[in-house]
């Protein structure tokens, strides 16, 4: 079987495609192919809950993330009540349905494969 052919794809976070701010929250994507690619940095003190919540409208972060934690810490709080921290270099699945909130007073930052 012969697969289509795919060609090669550079994109740079320096330059995103796409810049979304929230209260102490920037969002940098970059679309390569179907994907994106996100680096999410969190201040000090952002709860997505209080910050993100009120402009999304939805009761719980839905996007689920890939993620990979470059710097700081990121605490996640699912819906059913588990609960995980990440630090730098911690790779994880977080699902869709949760609160995160920066943990400390460094900026939190992650990539996020969505």
């Amino acid at each position: 079987m012969q697969r289509a052919m795919e060609k090669v794809q550079r994109k740079s976070l320096v330059s995103p495609d796409e810049v979304q701010t929230f209260p102490r929250t920037r969002i940098e994507s970059v679309r390569v192919g179907d994907r994106s690619v996100k680096r999410y940095t969190f201040q000090p003190g952002m709860r997505w809950s209080q910050d993100v919540k009120p402009t999304v409208q939805t009761q719980s972060c839905e996007l689920p993330h890939l993620a990979m934690m470059v710097s700081g810490r990121m605490h996640f709080r699912m819906d059913d009540g588990s609960e995980i921290e990440l630090g730098p270099g911690d790779i994880a699945m977080v699902p869709g349905g949760h609160d995160k909130w920066t943990v400390g007073v460094e900026p939190a930052v992650f990539i996020s494969l969505e």
